[in-house]
């Protein structure tokens, strides 16, 4: 993978990622023995089957046995979620949440933290970037 090879992620790496996205990026960097800074993950799961079929089909691809492996790769992790989700249960982002990380951020009403739930903008995330 060039952009392993590259050392484009590397320990100065911010990575913010939503939805089933934290959970590909942790097998991601686990996998290649990547350090970064920081990860900013909204709406993280992993092992969440029931939304649909379809979702699920890609859901089960992403089970990571060795979520806790995470913490050895980033020492700067940060999960926000909803109590509202209307796609994955909050039991299940705080699941995720609670096997990488202390620093969580639950937003209440929330929905999904996306445009559909009316994140057009999301400023909470801005302090993160650096």
């Amino acid at each position: 993978m060039a952009y392993v090879e590259s050392g484009i992620i590397n320990e100065n790496t911010v990575i913010f990622a939503h939805s089933i996205a934290p959970i590909f990026v942790c097998k991601f960097l686990v996998s290649n023995k990547l350090k970064v800074k920081r990860l900013v993950f909204v709406c993280g799961f992993n092992n969440y089957l029931g939304i649909n079929q379809d979702y699920d089909s890609v859901n089960e691809s992403m089970y990571f046995d060795n979520l806790v492996d995470i913490k050895n790769y980033c020492d700067d992790i940060v999960c926000l979620y909803s109590n509202n989700d209307p796609y994955v249960k909050y039991q299940a982002e705080k699941e995720f949440a609670d096997a990488i990380t202390d620093n969580q951020i639950m937003i209440s009403g929330g929905g999904h933290l996306n445009s559909e739930s009316g994140y057009q903008e999301f400023e909470e995330l801005l302090k993160y970037i650096s």
